[in-house]
Formats: structure tokens, sequence, C-alpha cells
């Protein structure tokens, strides 16, 4: 049997709407291989010396009513490798299960809370799945910023004891994929880095500002002094007159924020999205 574990530390999710796997490893790529999810159905973790099948069948599964105990118990129950396994399952009402094979690694283990399953092997000890479970309970917000500062905690109490390589997170919505084609909405990977969680926050930053729907409390009107700001900003970068009129320089506006990928943010002639201004300022980098 090969020995090409994936030691890493892994949280799968939901709160609910948002069903969503996080994961860090001393291991190249491992949002290849750890995170399933499908909204609506359930999340999966599968490391160790994984098997990348518990992702299909444990989805199918779930699709069919089983609770993630149940899931657990089936998939490691047809499989020979099961003692070299770890696994962590989340249903589509929240029930969690988590599992661990004799084989696998210290430190290895893992423990359930209300909507998650935290595990992970080869750790540097306890502690870290400790601070998955506890950083995600006791947070609030939408789903992948809970991911995420329950993996930035882990990481903090020690995470992989062999060092830091990738970092992923997948997190589904009905709906939320590009275009409202399919459910995926966040699903981003830090494939090779020195410092892969940092990286992945501000990935996670980065989709927020280009796919994320704006608050709408958050949006401001376009007065006199907004105008003069965004004529100023398009004065800048050479797409506007000093003096252009209000109906140009929207015009230019709209033009820029779809040359950039912004247009998400940028639906309204009246309105404009304050993250959106700083781009345009220069004081939010997106790329």
């Amino acid at each position: 049997m090969s020995t090409r574990r994936i030691a890493t530390f892994s949280i799968a999710a939901t709160d609910g709407t948002d069903w969503g796997v996080a994961v860090a490893s001393k291991f190249l790529a491992v949002g290849t291989a750890v995170p399933g999810a499908a909204s609506g159905v359930g999340a999966i973790a599968t490391q160790a010396l994984a098997n990348t099948s518990y992702k299909a069948e444990g989805l199918r599964l779930l699709s069919q009513g089983l609770s993630a105990e149940d899931v657990v118990e089936q998939l490691t129950k047809a499989d020979d490798g099961r003692d070299h396994r770890q696994l962590g399952v989340v249903d589509a009402s929240g029930g969690a299960a988590t599992y661990t094979g004799s084989a696998c690694f210290d430190w290895a283990g893992g423990k359930v809370g209300p909507g998650c399953a935290c595990q992970g092997n080869i750790l540097a000890g306890e502690a870290v799945v400790d601070a998955l479970l506890d950083s995600f309970v006791g947070s609030g917000g939408p789903l992948t910023s809970r991911l995420l500062e329950a993996l930035q905690a882990a990481d903090l109490a020690g995470g992989d004891r062999r060092g830091r390589q990738s970092a992923a997170i997948l997190v589904v919505r009905a709906g939320a994929g590009y275009g409202g084609f399919d459910d995926r909405m966040v699903d981003l990977r830090v494939d090779d880095h020195e410092t892969p969680i940092p990286e992945l926050f501000r990935l996670v930053d980065l989709w927020r500002v280009h796919f994320e729907e704006p608050d709408s409390a958050d949006l401001i009107p376009i007065d006199a002094e907004i105008l003069e700001r965004l004529r100023a900003a398009l004065y800048k970068r050479g797409l506007v007159s000093a003096s252009a009129p209000r109906e140009e320089t929207l015009d230019a506006f709209q033009a820029w924020a779809g040359m950039e990928n912004l247009e998400q943010r940028c639906r309204s002639r009246d309105l404009v999205d304050p993250l959106v201004l700083r781009v345009l300022a220069g004081q939010l980098k997106v790329r």
C-alpha cells in the first residue's frame, strides 16, 4: 500500500444554507483530493491515505437520505484499507460524523459539533482539532468566513506537525456557481505556498470583490461628491476628461468595471459599492 498520506487537518460543515470543507496540509495541492460537497446534500473530507471515491459515493448515499454516521459506516465497512483512512461527513440536516483508522499516524483523531466534523492526522496534537471545533462553534457569519477562521485557529494551535504547503476551501449553495449554472459558490486552492492559509484568505477576499453580491445596505448614492470622486479616479486612468459630464462619467465607470470583472457589483447607475470605489482609487488590489 502506498505511504503517500495526506497528513492534514480539515473541517466539513454546514450552516443550513451552505455546505463546505476547508483543509490545510503539508502536501502538494491538498484541495484536489480532500473536499467534496453538494448543496442540500452534504459535505465530505477524505484524507490520510485518502480514498477519493468516498466523495462521490458518500454524496450519493447522502442524497438518498442516509445520515452522516450511516455514510461513514457504509464507506469504511466496504473498504479493505479503512485502517489507513480518515473521513469527516456532514449531512443535509447538519448531522456530523468523523472516522480515523487505527493505522493513521499520530496525532490523529476527530471530533464533531453542531453542523461540523473536524479531523486531522500527523498533527502537532489534539489541540489542533479542538481549535477547529471551538472556532467554528463559537463563530458567526457566512460559512466561508467561519471555515477560514477555523482553519487559521487550527494552524495557530500547531497544525500539521511536518509544516505547511497547501490549503483549500470549497463552499456550495444552490444556484450560486458562476452564472447560476451550478452550486460551486467558492472553490479556491493554494497548491504550493510557504504560508498557504494567509494566501487562501487573500484569494477569498478577491472572490468577494469579483463574485459576491454587494449588500444593498452598503451601497451609496452617486451624488455630486461621489460623482466627482469617480470622475477624478477615471481621469487619472485616462478614461475621461477632467470635466466630463455625469452620463459620460458613468458610462466610463461602467465600462471600466466590466473590464475589471466587477460588473457584479456595479449594476446601478444611481448607487455605487464603496468596495468598488476603493478598487478604482487604487486602495484595494484585485490581482
